[in-house]
């Protein structure tokens, strides 16, 4: 695979300073042009130590304006990345649209030094491969222009490259004890590498393998590349625009909304919504789940355990409520409650996962979303805000998504409380009767309302789609405000008890 990168190729420099001016000025103009764009650039660098990636990285940022850039480097994580799913710290770091992530030793690294060091099996690698795929995937999906570039040097160039370094005192701290004990294993790197590369390279993110011994060579290609890649990709947005406008026009097709279940029971309708509870036994199993409840936190806290509560339903179904009477059993200085409503500035943005991923919490605390990550397979897509490709796809993102927070040891609970429409249109009724609960009440209740039976048909498509054995869904039924409040108590109460009983165990 890496023959070709090994031929020894060169720049001189004559010809190098011939097109610099030109290739500058180009960078640059692509980057103004860049700024107002639907999509951002994300450009990893990775390969062989001493085959110039900071070098490249840096001349990317003395060549182009670094106002517009992101550079990131990673090495061990911290204890607050340590406390959270492992990409966290990606999606943390990732550039809004109309700039440019520049990414050192990155998601690839993980993978790549642990098959070396032989940490983890041809098997293990693989499988850590596949969810750098599903990553890149979910980001070009949404538009990103993913760029990777592998700079290459061989065993004997890598060599003579550190042995350069060291010998000027400018440049010899650059080389550590760690750089030659992996030169000592090149070929080790050089197969897993192989491997990397090839399960890796995929048309939506394909890698470029660029032989890095000569600089001014190196610079050449990656400058090129990054430029054409650019340009070609703000061409295939506008035209991908010119097309979708085209599509809104009357008469066009539209995207598949979801259709009413006529006639067939969803999983909502097969609900008991008779289940009550009332009076002193409403008060009594309150306080007993409340009390269990301040237990259980007090112990996760000290064994690490962190907790992701999400709550989705009708509107008037009690979400709100019932976030109450759980936070009650909690500390103020362990909990934070994010409201979900339409995005901010700053959120479109970045990719629609990324306010969600940003809010996960340190090890122990504990996050409650009012309204969640599945608003992209509910009101966007029953109210056209985004594509069918989008929504559909959107299922396995959120199940990559919530593996990845049980993988690190969360617990994560998702709540869907289910009034009938009888029930919600009388609370309606109420809401606009009563002083302090009428700014609850918008227009935008009632236009839902006239499409329940759509909300339902997405509804049972989106727990058929993602309650998953790891992260199940608990239908709650909530006519009963009491019945429901004690049901999603009880249910935090067993995730977390067997939470720490498999931490103990």
């Amino acid at each position: 695979m890496f023959e070709a990168a090994e031929l020894g190729r060169k720049v001189s420099r004559d010809d190098f300073d011939a097109m610099a001016m030109t290739l500058r000025t180009e960078l640059l103009d692509l980057q103004q042009r860049l700024r107002s764009a639907d999509f951002p650039v994300i450009i990893v660098f990775a390969g062989v130590d001493g085959a110039g990636k900071n070098e490249t990285v840096n001349l990317l940022n003395e060549w182009m304006d670094p106002r517009w850039i992101d550079t990131r480097a990673y090495g061990r994580p911290s204890e607050e990345e340590r406390e959270r799913p492992g990409y966290w710290r990606y999606w943390r770091d990732l550039p809004a649209k109309g700039k440019i992530g520049l990414f050192l030793s990155s998601w690839y690294h993980p993978p790549l030094v642990d098959r070396v060091y032989g940490r983890i099996s041809v098997a293990e690698m693989d499988e850590q491969l596949e969810r750098v795929v599903r990553f890149e995937k979910t980001l070009a999906d949404e538009g990103a222009l993913i760029l990777k570039f592998w700079m290459h040097l061989s065993e004997k160039a890598q060599k003579k490259r550190l042995k350069k370094l060291e010998e000027d005192p400018l440049t010899a701290w650059q080389v550590t004890e760690t750089d030659w004990k992996h030169w000592k294993l090149y070929n080790k790197f050089a197969g897993a590498a192989e491997r990397l590369i090839m399960h890796t390279s995929k048309s939506h993110a394909m890698w470029h393998i660029v032989e890095g011994a000569d600089a001014r060579y190196r610079y050449t290609v990656v400058l090129n590349t990054v430029k054409e890649a650019i340009l070609r990709h703000l061409e295939a947005r506008e035209v991908a625009k010119k097309v979708a406008a085209e599509m809104k026009k009357p008469g066009k097709a539209k995207a598949a909304k979801p259709k009413p279940l006529t006639g067939q029971p969803s999983i909502l309708s097969s609900l008991d919504m008779t289940q009550t509870l009332e009076g002193a036994d409403y008060n009594r199993r309150l306080q007993e789940q409340r009390g269990r409840l301040a237990q259980l936190h007090h112990r996760a806290k000290e064994a690490g355990v962190s907790t992701v509560l999400m709550f989705e339903g009708w509107d008037a179904a009690g979400k709100g409520g019932t976030i109450r009477r759980l936070t009650n059993a909690i500390n103020a200085r362990d909990y934070q409650v994010i409201p979900i409503a339409a995005p901010t500035e700053e959120e479109r943005a970045q990719h629609y996962m990324w306010r969600f991923w940003r809010h996960l919490s340190r090890a122990g605390r504990v996050t409650i979303f009012d309204r969640s990550w599945y608003g992209r397979v509910l009101v966007e897509r029953v109210e056209g805000f985004c594509s069918e490709e989008a929504w559909r796809r959107a299922y396995g993102e959120i199940n990559d998504f919530e593996e990845q927070i049980v993988e690190a040891g969360h617990v994560l609970c998702k709540f869907w409380l289910h009034i009938t429409s009888e029930e919600q249109l009388a609370r309606f009724t109420q809401r606009g009767e009563i002083e302090y609960k009428k700014w609850k009440l918008t227009d935008e209740d009632w236009r839902n309302r006239e499409k329940w039976d759509v909300y339902e048909s997405a509804v049972n498509d989106m727990v058929e789609q993602t309650s998953t054995r790891i992260a199940p869904w608990t239908l709650v039924e909530a006519n009963s405000k009491p019945f429901a409040r004690v049901k999603v108590l009880t249910t935090v109460c067993d995730a977390l008890e067997a939470a720490l009983k498999r931490k103990k165990g």
